[in-house]
């Protein structure tokens, strides 16, 4: 049955644009609670944002280094 199945491939900038989305996210939520609410130097959002920037770095990294390595494989 397994054989039988078809496998859906997602093109690589789908999820690279997803992180760049999650990292812009994570900045923008820095800046606006920060601004809303003054506080600059408030552990939670730092965490929060920490976490957000982090992923959002990681994910678009790795998938520029796939789309440069299968631009290199054609």
């Amino acid at each position: 049955m397994a054989d039988d199945e078809e496998t859906l491939e997602v093109p690589p900038i789908i999820p690279r644009l997803f992180y760049m989305v999650v990292l812009a996210a994570g900045v923008a939520f820095y800046v606006i609670w920060s601004a809303l609410f003054d506080a600059w130097t408030d552990l939670a959002v730092y965490t929060i944002s920490v976490i957000m920037i982090g992923f959002g770095i990681a994910g678009t990294l790795l998938y520029s280094a796939l789309s440069k390595q299968a631009a290199a494989d054609e």
